[in-house]
């Protein structure tokens, strides 16, 4: 048997799925590509090598970063109102400015397939709630209640600049507001109902909103949740309001002073769309504010516009004969990407409920009644349809569907393998990674390149991503710090009330000057993946080597008796570090000695020894954000000793009491 040389690289594993050559010659991007080459001075796609000639184009897209712009806007038909003088009047972080010069409008774009006569009376959005009935809103439908909404904002006196709020469900009346709020140049923001009155205010006080959209309640796991309690109190509590708009889900009257929604949408006048600056607002997204008062993301129209275009239509390849779902709520960021979808001409699939109710299959039945082609959902909720023995592909009619895409947290190795075992194996898996920070992702999907297990296909076009080490020199296949080192079109033209832009700078560039610093750890492997290992801000760092947290979840939570887990690493006064790991059972399971012997077992042979914790805890629950990210950060600091109302803003938290056991915890090991 012959030995291979210390000089021969390692073999390259072989890929879960592979594009055919059809649907790499039928994708947008190839079609772009080829465009870019012609017109903009892109390298020319390089024949039978798919993955040669994506990574020459993004590593063009990067190092011509205006050529790139350019080539989208005129690719998508960007239609200015008034032309720019350039594409990038200044390149430096932050403070890039776009496109300066140029008005344009993104309600606008986003409505114009209403103005094709063949497509205007095809459904825009599918609306479903928990009982599964689906509802068509068609584009001319879509277009004409906008109108009809953004009139009526206009004799409310809203107008460009002002705030415009809803506390609401992932409804079709939540995209009609944005939009019509989007058509007068207001700003939007929105915030979920299942968030309390703290949590909004939180959010809503730091903008000052001149109207808030709200329902009188909603449905989730089979309940009804009233909500009319909570809405008294924001209008009370917010002093800058001049309208309340009432939506009645439950059926209820609408209160004392405020407005029916049904009349507000009534007429069908001349669409009107003002004409605003390319970085003229067009929204408020909100960090999660785990540690003070969550930080209010100001992103703009123009910016908005061409990364949605770019992700939409060509990351995810969505186009007319689409159906887009992505499992989320109008708290979170992937709700105002949803609606983008629009831009591609694709029909957004909306759904307003519990991701697993009546069963835990709900989502995948919603992919099946609707016809989705392009399914989004949590790495979560892909293992706990695996942890389920859910069978998806076996027991349902999802032949149209061509991608399932995951983000909120890294889709783990087992997640890959079972979407490819249970769903479909000729099945595109475009496991994504972006932010709030940019309402858009960093890397993630490529429809021309192979899926290899528990990686990110590649860094997305026009996003020059790194891996820096400490001193800001790059890495390849070895972990480092996520950072972007040129501007994106998303990235924040600021924060809410931060005039002299100290948070923003701080939130993002004081540890590398002038580049964008995202807080994750990432690797960068030299066949031109990604892998995510999670946030670098809670990093796990023993003996001076670095570990995610997401890679001993994805370990410890194959266990069938752990539910979900939660590891911190705690510097200690005396120089010595401590890692606990804290565990949710299942269901009937005991963590006895077996237990934590194999629970310890599996992180040393499938991760090493260090990742072995210290202690392995049991907690009634894992707590989280809002938006259903696990809570390191705020643990950490509870388990050194800072007082909760110093360590967390407790209106971030699904679950505050949970905390209380990690505060407890922190008193008794001081002691």
């Amino acid at each position: 048997m012959t030995t291979a040389s210390p000089q021969t690289p390692p073999a390259q594993p072989e890929p879960l799925w592979t594009p055919g050559p059809d649907r790499v010659e039928n994708a947008r991007i190839t079609r772009f590509h080829r465009r870019a080459a012609d017109e903009h001075g892109a390298p020319a796609p390089v024949a039978g090598d798919p993955a040669a000639s994506y990574h020459a184009l993004h590593r063009w897209s990067v190092e011509h970063n205006e050529a790139f712009w350019q080539a989208v806007v005129d690719w998508f038909d960007v239609r200015f109102t008034t032309e720019p003088d350039a594409v990038l009047a200044d390149a430096s972080m932050p403070g890039a400015t776009w496109f300066p010069g140029a008005t344009l409008n993104y309600a606008q774009h986003l409505l114009r397939t209403a103005d094709d006569p063949a497509r205007a009376g095809e459904p825009a959005l599918i609306h479903l709630d928990e009982r599964q009935e689906p509802a068509t809103t068609t584009w001319a439908e879509l277009r004409r209640q906008t109108a009809s909404l953004a009139e009526e904002l206009r004799r409310l006196g809203v107008r460009p600049g002002d705030r415009v709020s809803g506390y609401l469900p992932n409804i079709p009346q939540a995209v009609t507001a944005l939009l019509a709020t989007a058509a007068v140049g207001a700003v939007w923001t929105s915030c979920a109902p299942d968030f309390g009155a703290r949590s909004v205010l939180d959010r809503f006080r730091q903008v000052e909103p001149v109207v808030l959209f709200t329902v009188d309640g909603y449905t989730y796991g089979g309940k009804q949740h009233d909500r009319t309690a909570t809405v008294a109190e924001l209008r009370s509590e917010l002093p800058s309001l001049r309208a309340t708009v009432h939506i009645p889900l439950l059926g209820t009257p609408a209160p004392e002073g405020a407005l029916a929604w049904d009349d507000l949408v009534a007429s069908d006048p001349r669409a009107a769309y003002e004409q605003v600056p390319f970085d003229h607002p067009l929204w408020v997204l909100y960090s999660s504010g785990t540690t003070g008062l969550p930080k209010a993301i100001v992103q703009s129209q123009g910016g908005i516009l061409l990364e949605h275009l770019k992700q939409t239509g060509l990351h995810l390849d969505l186009g007319p004969d689409d159906r887009f779902f992505w499992y989320t709520s109008t708290g979170w960021m992937m709700w105002n990407f949803l609606v983008s979808g629009l831009l591609a001409g694709a029909t957004v699939v909306l759904y307003d409920g519990s991701p697993g109710h009546p069963a835990v299959d709900a989502q995948w039945r919603i992919a099946e009644l609707t016809g989705t082609t392009v399914f989004g959902t949590s790495a979560a909720y892909v293992m706990a349809c695996s942890k389920a023995g859910v069978h998806p592909g076996r027991d349902l009619d999802l032949s149209r569907l061509k991608c399932v895409a995951t983000t909120g947290s890294p889709l783990p190795p087992d997640g890959f393998r079972w979407i490819h075992d249970e769903v479909a194996a000729d099945l595109w898996i475009a496991s994504v990674s972006g932010g709030t920070d940019v309402c858009s992702c960093f890397a993630g999907g490529v429809p021309t390149l192979p899926v290899h297990i528990g990686e990110l296909q590649a860094p997305c076009l026009g996003t020059d991503l790194q891996s820096w080490d400490p001193q800001g020199r790059p890495l390849t296949d070895e972990v480092g710090e996520l950072v972007v080192t040129n501007p994106m079109p998303s990235m924040p033209v600021r924060f809410w009330n931060d005039p002299d832009g100290t948070r923003y700078h701080d939130s993002y560039f004081d540890v590398y000057p002038g580049v964008w610093r995202h807080g994750d750890w990432v690797t960068l492997t030299s066949r031109g993946t990604v892998v995510i290992h999670g946030r670098s801000d809670s990093t796990l760092n023993r003996g001076g080597v670095r570990m995610g947290s997401s890679d001993i979840y994805e370990a410890v939570e194959r266990l069938p008796e752990i539910r979900e887990s939660l590891v911190i690493g705690v510097e200690q006064p005396d120089g010595g570090y401590w890692m606990p790991l804290f565990v949710q059972l299942a269901e009937g399971a005991v963590l006895d000695d077996a237990l934590r012997d194999r629970i310890r077992r599996t992180l040393r042979e499938q991760l090493s020894p260090r990742h072995v914790p210290d202690e392995v805890i049991e907690v009634p629950a894992v707590p989280h954000t809002l938006t259903g990210k696990r809570i390191e950060v705020p643990v950490k600091r509870l388990l050194q000793g800072t007082p909760m109302e110093k360590a967390v803003n407790p209106g971030s938290v699904d679950d505050i009491t949970l905390l209380a056991f990690y505060e407890a915890l922190a008193r008794k090991r001081s002691s």
